[in-house]
C-alpha cells in the first residue's frame, strides 16, 4: 500500500505553471460513433482525411506512429512496416517478439516512401499531427486512414484502427476492460482513495524537462485510476516545460519519471543529482519511480495502458 504519502502532503505548496503544451504523447478520447459501410470487397472508413475504401480483409499494414503501432498489434494483427522513433533504430521494446516480422520503414519523422512501397501494404495508418503533408503520397501507395489526434485521444484512435481492420467491437471491449482495470488498480493501491494521492510525471528530453498534464497519455491513464495530479499538471495541455531551477514544481505524493533517448544527451542526472530534486518530499520518502519511456510516453494505447498498470501496481501496491 502507499506508505509515507498522504501524511508527507501537509505544508508542500506546488506553483501552478501555465505554459503551452505541444502535442508529444497521451490521451482518453469519448467513444466516437461507428463510421464504416462495407461491401463484399471493401469498407468505407471515414477518418482525419475523408473517407477511405479499405479491403474487407486488410493482410498488409503499415503503421507511422506509435499508437496506431499499439492500436494494431493489440487487435492482433503484425504489421509489416512501421517506423521507429527519432531517437532509436529500434522499434518500441514492450511490444517485443509482436514485432519481429516488421521491417522498419524509417523514423516517424522521416518515413521511408520507397520502402514502404517497397512492402506492398493494402493499408497505411498514422495521424494528421505527423504526417498530414504527406497523406496525398501515402494514399498513392495504398488505401491511408488518418486518426486526428495524437495522445489524450488514444481511445479514438483504437476504435479508428478497429474500424479499418473490421474489429471495432473487439476495440471497443479492449478499452472497457482497460477501464475497469484502471479503476481497480487505482482502488487497490491507495486504500480505496486515489484521488487523495497526488502523481507527479516528470520526462527528461534532450534540451527539455517536461512535466506531464491531463491532456496526454499517461494523464488519461492516472485520470482513469482515480488519481490526483500536482497543481503544476492540473492543465488541459500535453505538457508543461519547466527548467532545472524549476524542478520543485514536479513534486507530488508519487513521482515518476522517465527518458527519452540516451540518458547522458538530457539533464536527467544533473537533475535528479541535485540539491533542489533532493529536497523533494516525494523523493525524500522514498516515492520516486523511474519507468520505462517507451510504455509511458511513447505506448499511447492499450496495450502500453495495461503495462503502466502493472507499474503503477508493482510498484505501489
Amino acid at each position: 500500500m502507499l506508505t509515507n504519502i498522504l501524511t508527507a502532503r501537509t505544508g508542500r505548496a506546488l506553483a501552478v505553471l501555465v505554459a503551452a503544451g505541444s502535442v508529444a504523447s497521451c490521451g482518453a478520447g469519448a467513444a466516437a460513433p461507428e463510421a464504416t459501410t462495407e461491401s463484399a470487397e471493401t469498407r468505407t472508413v471515414e477518418h482525419a482525411m475523408g473517407a477511405t475504401e479499405v479491403p474487407a480483409d486488410v493482410e498488409r499494414v503499415v503503421v507511422l506512429d506509435t499508437g496506431e503501432l499499439d492500436a494494431v498489434v493489440s487487435l492482433g494483427v503484425t504489421p509489416v512496416g512501421a517506423v521507429t522513433t527519432d531517437v532509436s533504430t529500434s522499434l518500441v521494446s514492450y511490444l517485443g517478439d509482436e514485432l519481429s516480422e516488421t521491417e522498419p520503414v524509417g523514423t516517424i519523422g522521416e518515413p521511408n516512401l520507397e520502402m514502404i512501397a517497397s512492402l506492398d501494404p493494402d493499408l497505411i495508418l498514422s495521424n494528421t499531427v505527423r504526417h498530414e503533408d504527406l497523406y496525398d503520397e501515402f494514399s498513392e501507395i495504398a488505401p491511408t486512414v488518418f486518426a486526428g489526434d495524437v495522445g489524450d485521444t488514444w481511445k479514438e484512435t483504437l476504435r479508428l484502427t478497429g474500424d479499418a481492420l473490421g474489429q471495432r467491437e473487439r476495440a471497443d471491449q479492449l478499452i472497457a476492460d482497460y477501464e475497469a482495470r484502471a479503476a481497480e488498480v487505482g482502488e487497490s493501491v491507495s486504500g480505496g482513495d486515489p484521488a487523495s494521492v497526488e502523481v507527479s510525471v516528470v520526462r527528461f528530453l534532450p534540451d527539455q524537462i517536461r512535466l506531464y498534464g491531463e491532456a496526454s497519455f499517461i494523464g488519461t491513464v492516472l485520470a482513469d485510476a482515480g488519481f490526483a495530479r500536482p497543481a503544476s499538471q492540473q492543465v488541459q495541455d500535453t505538457f508543461v516545460e519547466v527548467s532545472p531551477e524549476q524542478i520543485s514544481q514536479a513534486d507530488g505524493d508519487v513521482l515518476f519519471t522517465s527518458t527519452y533517448g540516451a540518458p547522458e544527451d538530457t539533464a536527467v542526472a544533473e537533475v535528479t543529482g541535485g540539491e533542489l530534486w533532493n529536497r523533494l518530499g516525494a523523493v525524500q520518502a522514498g516515492n520516486a519511480h523511474e519507468v520505462s519511456d517507451d510504455t509511458w510516453m511513447l505506448g499511447i494505447g492499450v496495450t502500453a495502458a495495461n503495462l503502466v498498470l502493472d507499474d503503477i501496481e508493482n510498484i505501489l501496491g
